[in-house]
C-alpha cells in the first residue's frame, strides 16, 4: 500500500469511550494532573485530594475534554511505587472528579492493568499506557473488555532504562512499524477504539523528537487519532537552556505544529493558552 493511498483515507474520529462518544472531529485539549510528589514538572503536582479537584474542575472550565490522572511518575529516575500507591493516589482522585462532573472524560495514566481496572470501575474512561503493552500485556485486553479507548505510545524499555535505548536506523519507519503491528495484535483481541502517542521523550533523543514533530503527519497512515504529549518537554528546556517550568512559550509553538501536521488531541499541562492554539488553529483552518 502506498503512503498516499492510505493517508487519503479518513481516520476514525469518533471514539466509543464506555457507551459515550468522544468526538475528535475537531482537536480536543486533555489536561495533565500527577497525583503524585514526582512529577518533573512542578507546576502539574498536587498534594491532597481537594487540590487535585479542584485543579481538575479549573481545567475543566479553562477546556478541557479530557483529564489525564497520573499516580505514578514516568520521568526517567523516577522511583516506581507499589501497585497499592499508584492505586491509592489515582482511584480516589477520579472519585471525586466524578462526582463533581458527570461529563468530562478521565483517562488513567498507567501501565498496570489492576491500577486501570480499579480506575475504570471509579469512573475512568479511557487507558494511557505509555508501554503499549509490554509492561503489562492484560491492558490492553482490559480496554476492549471494558470498551474503554486505550493510548497505545511508543516506548523501548521501561521509563528507567528507555533513554539508553535510543538506536533506531530510521525512527519514523520504525515506530511506524511498530504501531502498525500492535494495531493488528489489539484489533484481534476487539480492540478498535486506539489512540496513537509517538511517545515524545520516551526512549527518543533530543533530536530524535524534533525529527517526528517535523515528520508527524506521516502518521496518518495508522488511520486513529493523534495525540502529541509535548508540553514542557525536556526537548524544549534542555535545548534552550531552560527549565520546565520557563518553556510554555516552546510548548505552545510546538502543539501549533502539531495541530497542522493533524494532531487530534493535545495532552497539555496548560489548558487555557491551548485552548486559544486551537481557536487560532480554527480560524486558519477556516480562512486558507
Amino acid at each position: 500500500m502506498h503512503l498516499s493511498d492510505s493517508c487519503s483515507k479518513s481516520i476514525m474520529d469518533v471514539l466509543n469511550c464506555r457507551g459515550r462518544l468522544l468526538d475528535l472531529s475537531s482537536p480536543v485539549i486533555m489536561g495533565v494532573l500527577n497525583s503524585t510528589s514526582d512529577s518533573f514538572y512542578s507546576g502539574s503536582r498536587v498534594s491532597n485530594l481537594q487540590e487535585a479537584a479542584s485543579r481538575a474542575e479549573q481545567m475543566i472550565q479553562d477546556g478541557a475534554t479530557i483529564i489525564d490522572i497520573g499516580g505514578m511518575s514516568t520521568r526517567p529516575g523516577a522511583a516506581e511505587l507499589t501497585v497499592k500507591q499508584e492505586i491509592t493516589n489515582v482511584v480516589p482522585l477520579i472519585h471525586e472528579i466524578r462526582l463533581r462532573d458527570e461529563e468530562v472524560f478521565i483517562s488513567v495514566d498507567t501501565y498496570r492493568s489492576e491500577v486501570a481496572r480499579q480506575a475504570i470501575e471509579a469512573g475512568a474512561d479511557i487507558i494511557n499506557d505509555i508501554s503499549g503493552g509490554t509492561i503489562d500485556p492484560e491492558l490492553p485486553a482490559l480496554a476492549a473488555a471494558f470498551k474503554a479507548p486505550y493510548i497505545l505510545m511508543h516506548m523501548r524499555g521501561t521509563p528507567a532504562t528507555m533513554q539508553t535505548l535510543t538506536d533506531y536506523a530510521d525512527i519514523v519507519t520504525e515506530i511506524i512499524d511498530y504501531f502498525f503491528k500492535k494495531i493488528d495484535a489489539f484489533n484481534s483481541m476487539g480492540l478498535y477504539d486506539i489512540i496513537i502517542d509517538p511517545g515524545f521523550g520516551f526512549a527518543k533523543s533530543i533530536d530524535q523528537n524534533y525529527q517526528l514533530l517535523n515528520q508527524l503527519e506521516v502518521f496518518s497512515i495508522l488511520r486513529h487519532p493523534l495525540l502529541a504529549g509535548l508540553s514542557r518537554k525536556s526537548m524544549f528546556w534542555k535545548r534552550l537552556g531552560e527549565s520546565p517550568e520557563s518553556v510554555l512559550p516552546a510548548t505552545i509553538a510546538a502543539n501549533m505544529i502539531a495541530l497542522s501536521k493533524g494532531a487530534k488531541i493535545l495532552r497539555v499541562h496548560d489548558v487555557a493558552p491551548a485552548r486559544q492554539i486551537i481557536a487560532m488553529y480554527a480560524q486558519l483552518e477556516k480562512n486558507q
